[in-house]
């Protein structure tokens, strides 16, 4: 592969140092090599802050990457493969205009603002009633640890969201264990074998449940994002059987990923450095203060590490020489710590001016469909969080990561809620 006009730092994505601070491992390439080809990824890697904004703009990098890897599977996965292409190229996230105009124009008129602002205070009380049963259970054991992506940063999206849907919340569980074999070939884990299967599998009990929750309403009728998704018209087109249980499935699995890693990483940030965690504790009542330190959460250590794009076209970018059906990663998080975007950009800063020009959330036509709802339930938990459990802190302090090359998120985070006197 051509392209590169001087020898480019290493970058190996699957040691168990760049999985563990992915920041310091790009940065290198940041400074020598902006448009770099991986021989280990088989991808050109994209790391500075204004490059990626372009790159989420330009036609000639296509999100529709699911099909060209169905296209291109050996043989022996293309039975297993195969249901997963049909199921993923209905999702917004996977297509260009104009399909892409389309889905996504349908569901904007379900996701409003004034949809997500409704569910303000329904988020509050999720959150006191998950913060309730960690109390009840510290109590219970006698024991003051837990792990708060279990207790709380996963319980929290994943019920707002069924909540939106109007899916019965006995169901979030069985849903969410289909998720994760879905995010096995989605969010591209490497270390498992089986994660072609198990994502089909997933994918197929998934369509199972949401066509029989769409065929067969609850006694007052679909609501919610369900009932605006259903309602959803322009010009008098409307989403497909298809394209409406696919998207329901989209909303179910994005609503509660992205979250959960802004919460648990965010709480993170605010642990390693006290001196933010008091400014902030200090001014909860702040409104304007708890967004803009969401937004630096998102800057600083967000849930996205990633976006990959498929090259439609020949063109050269950097001295690089890119060609139609290279892979492309547009690595976001590198670009929120991109010193020619932010000053100091290591430091996680709660009053950073800039924060909010942050790429976490994707730029442009893909601009995260779920991004008001991501932000505003990390903007009523937080303050809640810390007035619960004034005396937080990190009961392990070198949490592991999740391998995944797409998002940045861990398997747990252990916190210990200590009392005043310790």
């Amino acid at each position: 592969m051509d392209g590169d006009t001087a020898v480019a730092p290493d970058f190996d994505p699957r040691t168990p140092e760049a999985v563990r601070d992915p920041y310091a491992a790009l940065k290198p390439l940041q400074d020598a090599a902006p448009v770099w080809w991986s021989d280990r990824l088989g991808a050109w890697c994209v790391t500075r802050y204004t490059d990626i904004r372009v790159a989420f703009r330009d036609p000639r990098l296509s999100a529709d990457r699911i099909r060209p890897f169905i296209a291109q599977a050996a043989p022996a996965l293309r039975d297993t493969v195969g249901p997963l292409g049909d199921h993923l190229e209905h999702w917004a996230v996977f297509t260009d205009p104009p399909d892409h105009t389309r889905l996504r124009g349908l569901m904007n008129k379900a996701f409003t603002a004034g949809a997500v602002e409704a569910l303000r205070p329904n988020i509050g009380a999720i959150v006191d009633d998950l913060l309730d049963a960690v109390e009840t259970g510290l109590a219970a054991r006698g024991d003051r640890t837990f792990d708060f992506t279990a207790a709380v940063a996963y319980p929290l999206p994943a019920t707002v969201i069924a909540d939106m849907l109007g899916v019965p919340r006995q169901d979030v569980d069985r849903l969410k264990d289909w998720s994760d074999r879905l995010a096995k070939f989605v969010l591209t884990s490497r270390a498992d074998p089986d994660r072609y299967r198990l994502a089909a599998e997933g994918i197929a009990e998934m369509e199972v449940y949401f066509r029989d929750f769409l065929d067969s309403p609850p006694s007052g009728g679909h609501a919610g994002v369900t009932a605006g998704l259903i309602d959803a018209r322009d010009a008098g087109d409307r989403l497909t059987s298809d394209e409406l249980v696919a998207n329901c499935v989209l909303l179910l699995f994005a609503g509660h990923e992205t979250t959960t890693q802004l919460l648990a990483n965010g709480l993170l940030a605010l642990l390693r450095n006290p001196d933010q965690m008091a400014d902030l504790r200090a001014n909860l009542e702040d409104a304007d203060l708890v967004r803009n330190a969401v937004e630096e959460m998102l800057r600083f250590d967000g849930p996205a590490l990633s976006s990959v794009r498929v090259v439609a076209e020949d063109f050269e970018w950097h001295d690089a020489r890119l060609r139609r059906g290279d892979r492309v990663f547009l690595f976001q998080c590198s670009g929120n710590r991109d010193p020619r975007a932010f000053a100091d950009p290591d430091r996680f800063d709660i009053r950073r001016a800039d924060a909010k020009a942050n790429i976490g959330f994707g730029y442009g036509i893909h601009f995260c469909l779920g991004a008001p709802l991501a932000r505003l339930e990390a903007e009523v938990a937080f303050p809640r969080i810390l007035r619960r459990f004034p005396n937080l802190a990190l009961a392990e302090p070198d949490p592991a990561w999740s391998d995944s090359i797409l998002t940045r998120g861990m398997l747990a985070l252990k916190v210990r809620a200590k009392e005043s006197s310790d």
